[in-house]
């Protein structure tokens, strides 16, 4: 098939689901007839998704999930990619579609103000803005808008912590971003539900943001690349595959100089995890990596094997 002839799909909804065993084992069976890769997470407070496939088999299966959960309306994000980014198929019942581990949150009752992409710009270069990155570290160290606030979290459950640091006042101008929308979205509910009465979020994420400055040759004020919890690891402003590769010990996002170090070790670990991963994990990582070499070196399939066409 010719390049980009793969899509990835990514969207979510907050939206009460009843029976979500049922509807999970009812997704299941739809898909397991689809050469669709990727994760859906399911909850009693709604979806969230990221999947790849072409664009007919995409557009087949929304479809068909919009008219089982009775959704009207559904935003997706939509990115061009020559290969399927996931391993596999995962549909998975959740507590929360996005874990925040403050319990039950009304994000439709406690909603922040939507932001354009076109708008976007606008409320980051005004000074009195307090613009907030709700993702994590390892991803802001990869790009980010400037002045943001970096909370320094290692997961999205320890943002209520960093937000009692931040010293912000209740009528202050805040505006959140994060990768798709998600993140941001249950950060500004917070903040409304905690008193703060000024909330912007950018509605779709950098993800968004990234599209409408590409189609609409509008000016991009992000610094970096994004990373994304896909096979891609970064994408560019264009939307193109970034730089990054991913060390598949840590998951982490590496560099060329870094893939280059006498620390990395394809499959096993890399500078980043080194030091940090035990003699146990590194041994059960080299016979996975071993099983996949051996497996390509015979033209085998497997569970990691990157798919360029179907």
């Amino acid at each position: 098939m010719k390049k980009n002839s793969f899509k990835v799909y990514s969207f979510y909804r907050f939206k009460k689901i009843e029976k979500i065993i049922d509807i999970k084992k009812e997704i299941v069976s739809f898909l397991s007839k689809q050469n669709i890769r990727g994760t859906i997470l399911i909850s009693v407070e709604g979806l969230n998704g990221s999947i790849s496939g072409t664009k007919v088999e995409l557009d087949n299966f929304i479809q068909y999930l919009k008219k089982k959960l009775n959704i009207r309306k559904l935003e997706i994000k939509d990115n061009n990619t020559s290969f399927l980014p996931f391993n596999k198929m995962k549909v998975k019942i959740k507590n929360e579609i996005v874990s925040f581990g403050q319990g039950r949150i009304d994000t439709i009752k406690y909603h922040g103000t939507d932001v354009n992409p076109e708008d976007w710009n606008d409320i980051i270069l005004d000074e009195n803005t307090k613009l907030i990155d709700v993702r994590n570290e390892f991803e802001i160290g990869i790009g980010h808008f400037n002045r943001s606030i970096n909370p320094k979290t290692n997961s999205f459950r320890q943002f209520p912590f960093s937000l009692k640091k931040m010293k912000l006042k209740k009528d202050d101008k805040i505006a959140v971003y994060c990768t798709g929308g998600i993140r941001c979205e249950k950060a500004s509910a917070y903040l409304k539900a905690n008193g703060y009465k000024n909330v912007y979020q950018l509605k779709g994420g950098v993800i968004n943001y990234f599209e409408y400055s590409k189609n609409n040759k509008k000016k991009n004020l992000w610094h970096g690349e994004c990373f994304v919890f896909d096979q891609r690891v970064t994408i560019k402003k264009n939307l193109n595959k970034g730089k990054y590769e991913q060390c598949f010990g840590c998951r982490r996002p590496i560099t060329k100089e870094q893939i280059s170090s006498n620390k990395y070790k394809k499959g096993v670990h890399c500078p980043l995890c080194y030091d940090e991963r035990s003699i146990k994990q590194k041994n059960s990582s080299l016979s996975r990596q071993t099983q996949i070499d051996i497996a390509n070196k015979k033209g085998l399939d497997h569970l990691f094997k990157k798919i360029n066409f179907v």
